[in-house]
């Protein structure tokens, strides 16, 4: 019994080595490779582990684009691993192009998946173009009447400039440009309807596609209405802001006349206040020339009996005739 402790021992311990290596070293992988052609050395796949590269990530592709006819080297792929591309992809675009007999480098590739766009995806809208429809697309005629189109815009992807060139969203607008202009430079909304592929030639002529990443096959017009009549809504608005303003100066107006008869009360209030005023004071004049010996008393009688005179000669001409009178 106890000689076989040590056996158990070393048993356990070649395990534990052997799990450890089978872990470190992907045999496994090192021998799909060699059964595919592909030639992996062990210390390869060793130093891909210390290099932090996950080695299936390599070796997968690479077999996938030995058997597709493509030369490409690890160096190559790891290179793009570390940089933090998509390596399958990569190899994907490069066997999709090569299928569809596209001019595409791996350097080009690469490019391509680093700056952020999906290389696979661009070679298949090579191959197969994408159709992009456009917002509905509001826009005024000469004669006032709004008209709405929508476009659908057939592109193809461009690997050429694929790196650094606008995207969707650029064609998007450059088209509404286009439809802006063409719509906005009619004469009448019935030419765009009877004619609506004059949209699509205006824009195509425009070369919207320059410093894009794509390449524009066609412009077909899906849509096109009319909308409001803007002109009239116009004339409508300026008519009743024509009104707003006169109701102002009408008001501004009306003001100054309040103001002017307020004012003209005033003078008058004054001017009655004066007589009033001059009124008292003929009592103190009359007592004080009667005082001084300036005026007799039978004069102040004659006076009062003259003012008693007027007063009745006003009220009779004051009184309203009777209807036998009126007769």
């Amino acid at each position: 019994m106890d000689g076989l402790l040590p056996i158990i021992f070393i048993a356990f311990v070649a395990i534990i080595v052997l799990s450890i290596f089978f872990t470190f070293v992907p045999v496994m992988l090192w021998i799909s490779a060699l059964a595919s052609g592909v030639r992996v050395g062990i210390l390869t796949l060793i130093a891909m582990r210390l290099r932090r590269v996950i080695p299936s990530r390599i070796v997968n592709p690479m077999i996938k684009a030995h058997k597709a006819g493509l030369a490409i080297d690890t160096n190559q792929l790891e290179s793009h691993y570390l940089a933090g591309g998509n390596v399958d992809r990569v190899v994907d675009a490069l066997v999709a192009a090569q299928r569809a007999d596209i001019p595409l480098g791996f350097e080009r590739a690469a490019a391509i998946d680093l700056a952020g766009r999906d290389v696979l995806e661009a070679v298949q809208m090579s191959v197969n173009p994408k159709v992009i429809e456009t917002p509905i697309v509001a826009a005024m005629a000469k004669d006032g009447i709004e008209v709405r189109a929508k476009a659908k815009v057939t592109v193809r992807a461009n690997i050429d400039r694929l790196v650094g060139g606008a995207g969707e969203e650029t064609i998007i607008a450059r088209v509404g440009e286009g439809i802006v202009t063409t719509i906005g430079s009619s004469g009448s909304h019935k030419d765009v309807l009877e004619n609506p592929d004059r949209i699509s030639q205006t824009v195509l002529n425009k070369g919207l596609d320059a410093g894009t990443a794509f390449e524009i096959l066609s412009i077909d017009i899906a849509d096109v209405d009319v909308g409001k009549n803007i002109g009239a809504q116009l004339q409508t608005d300026q008519a009743e802001a024509d009104k707003r303003i006169a109701q102002a100066k009408a008001e501004e107006r009306r003001a100054m006349a309040v103001a002017t008869e307020q004012e003209m009360k005033a003078r008058v209030q004054e001017m009655r206040a004066k007589v009033v005023e001059a009124e008292a004071e003929v009592p103190l004049a009359m007592s004080e020339a009667l005082r001084s010996g300036k005026l007799g008393v039978m004069d102040y009688y004659n006076l009062q009996n003259l003012a008693a005179d007027t007063s009745m000669r006003q009220s009779f001409g004051n009184t309203k005739p009777t209807e036998d009178e009126k007769k």
